[in-house]
C-alpha cells in the first residue's frame, strides 16, 4: 500500500525518526530505508509504501519533480 506522510521527527545521532501518515497512523523508520536522503529530514513530505506494517522505499518529496530521484547523471 502506498502512502504519504510528514517526517516529524528524526534523531540523526540514532539514524531512526516518525512518519505521521496523511491517515494519521505513526511509522517508525531508519534513515535507510529512505530512498533520496539528504540533509535536514524533519517537516518533509514524504511518499512511502508499507509492508507487514513497516515503512519502506521512502521518498522524500522535496523540490521539482525531477529533483526528487536527486541529480541527473552527467555525460
Amino acid at each position: 500500500m502506498q502512502i504519504q506522510g510528514e517526517i516529524t521527527k528524526f534523531r540523526d545521532d540514532i539514524g531512526f525518526g516518525v512518519i505521521v501518515a496523511d491517515n494519521g497512523r505513526k511509522y517508525r523508520f531508519t534513515k535507510s530505508q529512505i530512498i533520496n536522503s539528504a540533509g535536514r529530514l524533519v517537516g518533509l513530505t514524504v511518499d512511502f509504501v508499507v509492508v507487514a506494517n513497516r515503512p519502506t522505499d521512502i521518498i522524500l518529496l522535496k523540490g521539482t519533480p525531477w529533483t526528487v530521484f536527486g541529480p541527473a547523471g552527467r555525460s
